[in-house]
């Protein structure tokens, strides 16, 4: 085999790589799209669009100050302000008020929680996803590595066969010059 044969191979190896690579890239790609697609297609109705805005105030500070302060500010209004008051000390309305935030809050919570652990679950399932893609690709280039070792160490054989030939037909030439 010439050397230009062994060169013309060597490139011909190089491009099956090359487009291994590119198709490889290519997927990646199309999985990120992919994910992406999952993570918008989810359109929010107006109840969870509700219950994530009240359950994101009902867990915010602006919530605990401005509750405790209602609540200061009835107790204070009840005792020493009002000779009749709405609300006499056992604070009775008061305490149906707060049965019936707690009442409503919690289940809007509770359906808040519920829409993010979906949401997780989603993203975890995007992981998973990109993890055994990953997998995949390892595993991939393990076997693409694994044929191009292979193909050079043909390609390697290749040439140490056509070197050794040239070197014999050098040697040949020089005996046959030097027996003249």
């Amino acid at each position: 085999m010439e050397l230009k044969d062994l060169m013309e191979q060597e490139n011909l190896h190089l491009t099956k790589l090359n487009d291994l690579i590119k198709k490889s890239i290519d997927e990646e790609q199309l999985i990120s799209a992919k994910l992406i697609e999952l993570e918008h297609d989810y359109e929010l109705s107006i109840g969870q669009k509700v219950a994530d805005s009240v359950a994101e105030f009902g867990g915010s500070w602006t919530f605990i100050i401005t509750f405790f302060s209602i609540l200061f500010t009835w107790i204070i209004v009840n005792i020493w302000f009002l000779k009749n008051s709405f609300d006499p000390y056992p604070f009775i309305l008061l305490n149906l008020v707060l049965s019936c935030i707690a009442a409503i809050q919690a289940p809007i919570i509770m359906m808040s929680q519920n829409r993010r652990e979906d949401k997780d679950r989603r993203r975890s399932r995007g992981d998973y996803m990109i993890n055994l893609k990953a997998e995949m690709e390892v595993r991939s280039l393990h076997d693409k590595i694994d044929l191009l070792l292979t193909e050079q160490m043909q390609s390697l054989f290749k040439i140490q066969n056509a070197q050794l030939d040239l070197l014999n037909k050098i040697s040949k030439a020089l005996e046959d010059k030097v027996a003249k």
